[in-house]
């Protein structure tokens, strides 16, 4: 038997982007930014300004001191959202996703530090994005600007000006979270004191665009994705289908061959013989965390953060990577796994070598490839905690 997820259930998930800025969903909080001026995108166009501000979802733990010194900004990656940590209730369609790490006495102790977890510009989880209403009334749909992950850095600043806190403890960040948490560095050198940069790296790669590129095509090609305007569709006619087709592929590069091999082998699905038209295990595993994405997220939102990440270059226009490397002032801990085949270690060693205040590169065995830095929870533990107190 292995240890393969439950088996996929053929009937439909609610119609993709049923998230709406303001949705009073769990122990979000809101706060409107850029309502005075108006954000101008790296790739062209507008988002905010006093008609429509820009709003942005986070949740916070711990208590922020009087020096407002202690805060700790934890950024998620691609499919994340503002719920680090807790369980997963009627409030939450997911436990937090790094909740082994944030709490009193953990990683990030709560008891030291006030813990700060924004949903991304251009997400679905309460922060203004594709299903949020444009000026007409309208959801933004296919019409929502390409975003980078600069304009996503400048609106969590932004939040942080919101909130009163002119300089953070520590940013953290893992993946996507670790493009952002590296522009923080480069953008605002003297609003960040430590760096924790997970499984990412200075710049996307080929390889990387290309995954990107295909889950991209599955998704526009469904034919109920309607260049992005499916909102307000009846149950099950939003493009769930190319995006739980996009999630497969990406999934199989957040893990590894041996993973694999280890896990499912050539086992069928329980119940059923591909002989005769069944599912082999790893296909089981793959139609559950299809079905599990198209539950809660977004098929614009998906397209946008994807986009962003491929935009990802922390030397565009700063005269290469090494001399936006040379803006980094804070104490930085970079943390790779050796099995990471999406943002392989020599990625985080690129960063290692051109941060001053990276004194090594923490390099940590692992067989569950990118997925790791969400995992590991037991090899991360010490390195994060010692680094931060």
């Amino acid at each position: 038997m292995t240890d393969a997820s439950e088996a996929f259930v053929h009937d439909l998930p609610p119609a993709s982007g049923a998230w709406r800025v303001g949705d009073p969903v769990g122990h979000r909080q809101f706060v409107d930014v850029f309502c005075e001026e108006e954000l101008s995108l790296e790739a062209g166009g507008v988002l905010g300004g006093a008609a429509l501000p820009i709003t942005v979802a986070y949740e916070t733990w711990g208590e922020l001191n009087a020096a407002r010194d202690n805060a700790v900004l934890v950024l998620h990656a691609l499919t994340g959202d503002s719920h680090v940590a807790g369980v997963r209730d009627d409030a939450h369609p997911t436990p937090g996703w790094w909740d082994p790490f944030i709490g009193p006495g953990r990683a990030i102790d709560t008891d030291k530090y006030f813990v700060l977890a924004p949903n991304v510009l251009g997400g679905c989880q309460g922060t203004t994005g594709p299903s949020s209403l444009a000026s007409d009334g309208e959801p933004w749909g296919g019409r929502f600007p390409a975003l980078t992950i600069r304009d996503q850095v400048r609106v969590e600043h932004a939040l942080g000006d919101e909130l009163g806190i002119e300089c953070f403890h520590a940013v953290v960040g893992g993946s996507m979270g670790g493009m952002r948490a590296l522009e923080w560095g480069v953008m605002s050198p003297h609003r960040v004191k430590k760096l924790v940069l997970l499984a990412t790296g200075p710049a996307a790669t080929a390889e990387q665009i290309a995954l990107c590129s295909i889950q991209a095509h599955a998704l526009r090609l469904d034919p109920l994705f309607r260049d992005g305007d499916y909102y307000g569709a009846e149950r099950g006619e939003g493009p769930w289908r190319g995006l739980g087709v996009a999630r497969r592929m990406a999934q199989i590069s957040y893990r590894t061959r041996d993973e694999f091999i280890e896990r499912f082998g050539r086992d069928p699905q329980p119940g059923e013989d591909p002989m005769e038209g069944g599912r082999f295990s790893v296909e089981g595993y793959l139609d559950y965390q299809a079905r599990k994405l198209a539950w809660r997220f977004d098929a614009n939102t998906y397209l946008v953060l994807s986009r962003a990440m491929d935009l990802h270059d922390v030397g565009r226009g700063r005269g290469g990577i090494q001399k936006a490397l040379d803006l980094v002032e804070a104490e930085t801990l970079v943390i790779g796994f050796d099995s990471d085949r999406l943002y392989s270690i020599d990625e985080q060693r690129l960063l290692t070598i051109g941060i001053r205040g990276a004194e090594r590169l923490v390099e940590l065995p692992s067989f569950l490839g990118h997925d790791a830095f969400l995992l590991e929870v037991t090899a991360l533990e010490p390195f994060i905690s010692s680094f931060l107190g």
